[in-house]
């Protein structure tokens, strides 16, 4: 089965020369260079990926299911399947994560919290005497 690599699939861009003052919600690919002052969302339900770039910042919250930063996030970041954070990578907020890949170099100012798939419960219907 072929999977799509998040890299590859980047739907849209903010320019390293763009600010944007603002919440932004967004579905699919989102590689951000510029600066984004506001929550950046993407569309609930669907597999999304946000890439934060070197010269990229964003003051906000974050809710991404796959998270890549090499910029800087000052803000809580809630990611539902993978972030990673690379070498030059900065996150100034709490950090909610499923799977978590930190490189050397890195920065997390903030607590991390492991959101793990929800606990299965079996429930056993009572027997009858």
């Amino acid at each position: 089965m072929f999977v799509r690599n998040p890299k590859d699939s980047m739907d849209s861009l903010i320019g390293v020369s763009t600010r944007l003052d603002g919440d932004l919600l967004f579905k699919g690919g989102l590689r951000i260079d510029g600066h984004v002052h506001g929550n950046v969302t993407a569309e609930p339900g669907q597999p999304s990926h946000l890439v934060v770039g070197e010269h990229g910042k964003i003051h906000g919250e974050v809710r991404c299911s796959n998270v890549v930063v090499n910029g800087e996030i000052n803000g809580p970041v809630h990611s539902s399947d993978l972030l990673e954070i690379q070498p030059k990578g900065r996150i100034i907020g709490n950090v909610f994560y499923r799977t978590l890949e930190i490189h050397g170099g890195a920065l997390v100012s903030g607590m991390l919290s492991h959101q793990g798939a929800s606990d299965n419960v079996l429930h056993l219907a009572a027997s009858e005497a």
